[in-house]
């Protein structure tokens, strides 16, 4: 006998296939012609990304990955369930030594933590982050596949380039895979856009504050996702804010207030953490504005964010700490989709198997079922997975990571879905070739929205030139074997 959940992800292989079938039913012509108006599509509606200042358009892969209803409340709920623990982590972090321990910071951003966590954030804590993930909707097993690789909690990249990607493969795709089975129905989830509107609205009211609001993020990088003016103007068309769009540097204080060419900031979006500020005031830029608001509670997200580290999974999955700060239905939540992750040192932990033993020893004799990750850095760099490199190499890198004063972690190695997607080969034809493929779950208490990266290395990054995959959600139907759902998001 199948479990539901079996069941579930048994449904999902079947619209998957179905999916797979009527997009190769389109022929060679017509799938070079589609991802000829994806490419098109991805220039037109400003999916850019910015290495060394020039702009490439990012890469929307012509096969949509699908979701069923069930599955997308399961994910809701675990991913809430887990970052909501994460905002928990600065209380944590002043009142628990272990805790202290893991997640350490350097003095100056401790200082910053201190001045910026009170009463007001306890009460009102916005974070509005994107939690990392690997999961195979598409396996009976799609349960157990899932689990969370590392957290994002401020300044996430997609608000711009998931949901007009998203929209590009509804407008070109679906129409379409329609054409070839009448049957499929295939609708967008939620606005990532909405999701973080509704967030800034709520904490708006929450705090008292009017309705200015400032993007305020590295304004003049070279490198990154071209997102926040796009972001700024459909705030300005869609919602009516008034939106201001600043770097860090660019805010002042004027008679105790923050404000970017003389209007009043109320509340800030940030895709700036404390660290990049530290490095700017050390090159002359006066950070106080930032400071203040942080402390005013008018940042999203709030200063839990800079806790944002890789180790964040070990004070979720160490059970001495977990058992005094976590509920049993959270630490359920933990031990089935976080993976054990550990800061590497010299010391004794409680390891994967449930036992207690020596952490380097561990590392040392099941590097093939491990990672090594820098804690703290982003965008896939550093990354080493034990599978893909002989013992000398891992002894190797190892060592190196134990005497850089930057820390690192070893992390349980989990399976890293693969899906094939079409796509132009060198000689102009179209090949089928295979993807891995990692999920961004963006969470609040109004929904969940996904982006899903996919590239032909291990390590999936947008930054690393991959490529984005648009999720889609069936509305289900008699034909598909599936059940009829409500409307999700806007």
């Amino acid at each position: 006998m199948l479990t539901p959940a079996e069941e579930l992800g048994l449904s999902g292989l079947a619209l998957a296939s179905r999916v797979h079938h009527a997009l190769y039913r389109l022929g060679e012509a017509g799938l070079r012609h589609l991802i000829e108006d994806l490419r098109q599509g991805a220039i037109a509606r400003h999916l850019v990304y910015l290495h060394d200042g020039d702009v490439e358009a990012i890469r929307v892969l012509p096969s949509p990955i699908t979701v069923l209803p069930n599955q997308l409340a399961y994910i809701h709920h675990v991913t809430l369930t887990v970052q909501n623990a994460l905002k928990r982590l600065p209380q944590l972090y002043l009142s628990n030594p272990s805790v202290r321990d893991i997640l350490r910071l350097p003095e100056p951003e401790e200082r910053w933590l201190r001045e910026c966590w009170g009463t007001s954030q306890e009460e009102h804590n916005p974070v509005f982050g994107r939690m990392d993930a690997l999961i195979e909707f598409t396996s009976p097993m799609w349960k157990e596949s899932f689990h969370f690789v590392e957290p994002n909690l401020s300044g996430i990249g997609g608000l711009h380039i998931i949901p007009t990607s998203e929209q590009l493969v509804a407008d070109v795709v679906v129409p379409a895979l329609r054409e070839q089975d009448p049957e499929l129905q295939l609708d967008l989830g939620y606005d990532i856009r909405e999701l973080l509107t509704q967030e800034i609205l709520d904490h708006m009211e929450a705090i008292g504050a009017a309705r200015q609001l400032c993007l305020i993020e590295a304004k003049y990088a070279a490198d990154g996702p071209d997102e926040q003016e796009q972001l700024a103007r459909y705030f300005r068309d869609r919602h009516g804010l008034t939106v201001m769009h600043a770097d860090p540097a660019e805010l002042e204080l004027y008679r105790g207030e923050v404000c970017y060419r003389g209007q009043r900031v109320d509340v800030g979006y940030r895709d700036y953490s404390v660290t990049d500020l530290l490095e700017i005031e050390a090159e002359g830029a006066n950070v106080e504005p930032m400071r203040t608001l942080l402390r005013e509670n008018r940042l999203i997200s709030s200063i839990a964010a800079d806790l944002d580290q890789k180790s964040c999974w070990e004070v979720l999955t160490d059970p001495y700490i977990s058992q005094q700060h976590f509920s049993p239905e959270e630490r359920l939540v933990f031990q089935r989709h976080v993976l054990w992750t550990r800061i590497l040192s010299d010391r004794r932990t409680m390891l994967p198997d449930g036992r207690l033993g020596g952490l380097l020893d561990y590392v040392d004799t099941h590097h093939e079922t491990l990672v090594l990750k820098p804690n703290r850095s982003y965008g896939g760099e550093g990354i080493v997975l034990g599978c893909a490199v002989a013992s000398s190499a891992w002894h190797e890198a190892v060592e190196a990571a134990l005497t850089d004063p930057a820390r690192w972690v070893v992390q349980q190695l989990a399976t890293i879905p693969v899906r094939e997607f079409p796509v132009l080969g060198s000689d102009g034809g179209v090949q089928a070739q295979p993807f891995y493929t990692v999920m961004g779950f963006a969470a609040s208490q109004h929904g969940l929205s996904i982006l899903a990266r996919a590239s032909q290395k291990q390590v999936v990054n947008v930054a690393q030139h991959g490529g984005l995959c648009a999720v889609m959600v069936s509305r289900g139907s008699p034909a598909l074997g599936l059940t009829e759902a409500t409307p999700l998001g806007p």
